[in-house]
């Protein structure tokens, strides 16, 4: 989810090669953490419920949740797979993001381009290595009907993979791939595009994006975070891929394109944008997190 270092790059600093900060990869570990045990994991649990079931309202979806473990129910998935997935993709995406960013600019891409391209590169990298697994656990974990025997999700795992292989336990993983690009792309682009904004009309059309302030930047996040939403068609597919919801007539192995089909088929346009609501809370509060907190923290211990 979340890029580590993705304050946006001052114009003016020097172009040199910086070696990736042990700090900033446990800080960016810390910050994945804190964000999906708080307030992260509820919004993924009801936006994952809504678009599998794309027949229930938010009330029947939240009432379907609490009736899994109470308030935990909202926490399905949290342990182990959302606090793995937390815990190791920033470390991929700083350090992809990072390289494809000094080489952009090396090559003569403008800061702004440059912080697209390492978003969408290190969205890429954190989907193919650590997402894919980790977001499909999730996903089975919310989706799935308990059986009596209470089945752990590693026993479900192993069981897929005797079956299916590697390729079974990464269902969805091109989904995510795509959702991540873009979705990193979009908050890179927006969160610049709208914190430049507020500068300028507090403090004039030639000031310096320098000058903002952490209330500024945390304006700029939760925008860039709420309208990097545009692409929830593709986690609708992404879900729907992944999902243990059994339905007469679904394809049992389905790609991007066949999962489209079987969303179109059932539940028309508006079917692609189930659970855009919780995903809006939870954009919102991944950038505010990963973005404005991550950028005071690493100023703060000085691992700009």
């Amino acid at each position: 989810m979340a890029p580590i270092d993705s304050a946006p790059i001052d114009p003016n600093a020097p172009l040199k090669k910086k070696p990736v900060s042990y700090k900033n990869l446990a800080l960016g570990a810390a910050l994945n953490l804190f964000e999906v045990s708080t307030l992260g994991q509820p919004f993924e649990v009801v936006k994952t419920q809504l678009a599998a079931n794309r027949g229930q309202s938010m009330a029947e979806a939240l009432k379907t949740i609490y009736s899994r473990g109470g308030v935990l129910g909202f926490y399905q998935g949290l342990i182990p797979w959302a606090w793995i997935e937390g815990a190791t993709k920033g470390a991929v995406l700083l350090f992809t993001a990072s390289e494809f960013e000094y080489r952009s600019r090396a090559a003569g891409a403008s800061p702004f381009l440059a912080g697209i391209i390492g978003g969408m590169t290190g969205g890429i990298a954190q989907a193919y290595s650590t997402m894919g697994f980790c977001t499909f656990m999730k996903t089975v974990e919310v989706t799935r009907h308990k059986s009596g025997a209470q089945e752990s999700t590693f026993k479900i795992a192993a069981d897929i993979f005797k079956r299916e292989g590697i390729a079974g336990i990464n269902k969805g993983v091109n989904a995510v791939a795509v959702r991540q690009c873009t979705n990193w792309a979009s908050r890179f682009g927006i969160t610049r595009f709208t914190q430049e904004s507020i500068v300028r009309m507090r403090h004039g059309k030639d000031a310096d994006v320098s000058r903002a302030s952490s209330l500024d930047k945390a304006m700029a996040s939760i925008t860039g975070g709420a309208l990097s939403c545009w692409n929830q068609p593709i986690e609708v597919i992404r879900v729907e891929m992944q999902s243990q919801v059994k339905a007469e007539g679904r394809p049992d192995k389905m790609s991007i394109a066949t999962a489209s089909k079987w969303i179109y088929k059932n539940n028309g346009v508006k079917g692609f944008y189930r659970g855009v609501l919780p995903r809006i809370g939870l954009g919102a509060w991944q950038t505010l997190c990963m973005v404005a907190l991550g950028d005071y923290f690493r100023q703060l211990f000085g691992t700009n």
